[in-house]
C-alpha cells in the first residue's frame, strides 16, 4: 500500500513553518548580538573617557555606583522578563510559540515514524 498523497505536503508545509521560525529567531539572535555589541562599546568609551577626565576618587566612587545599580538593574530585568513572560503566555501572539511547539512534536512523530519501519 502507499502512502496518503498528503503526506509529503504535511511535510514540506512543516519544514516551511520550522525554517520561518529559525529565520525569525535567527534575527532576533543577531538583534540581541548587535545591542549588546553597542552596549559594549559604549561602556568602553565611557570608561576610556573617565580614566582620562577623573581622578581616582571620582573612579571608586563610579565603579561603587555602578556596581550597585547594575545590581539593581540586574533584579529590576528579571522582574521585567517575568512579567514580560507572563503577559506574553497570556496574550494572542503565544500563539506562534503554541504552533512552534506543536510543530516540534509533529516532527518528533514524523521522525519517529520514518525510522521506526
Amino acid at each position: 500500500m502507499s502512502k496518503a498523497p498528503t503526506a509529503p505536503k504535511d511535510w514540506d508545509k512543516l519544514w516551511l513553518e520550522y525554517n520561518k521560525s529559525l529565520k525569525a529567531w535567527m534575527q532576533a539572535f543577531e538583534s540581541l548580538q548587535k545591542a549588546t555589541k553597542d552596549v559594549q562599546t559604549k561602556y568602553n568609551d565611557v570608561m576610556a573617557k573617565a580614566l582620562k577626565e577623573s581622578s581616582d576618587k571620582t573612579m571608586n566612587q563610579f565603579t561603587e555606583n555602578w556596581q550597585k545599580s547594575m545590581s539593581q538593574a540586574g533584579i529590576d530585568t528579571f522582574k521585567q522578563f517575568e512579567n514580560n513572560w507572563q503577559k506574553i503566555f497570556n496574550q494572542s501572539g503565544m500563539d506562534q510559540v503554541k504552533a512552534y511547539g506543536d510543530m516540534m512534536n509533529k516532527f518528533a512523530e514524523t521522525w519517529q515514524k520514518m525510522w521506526s519501519k
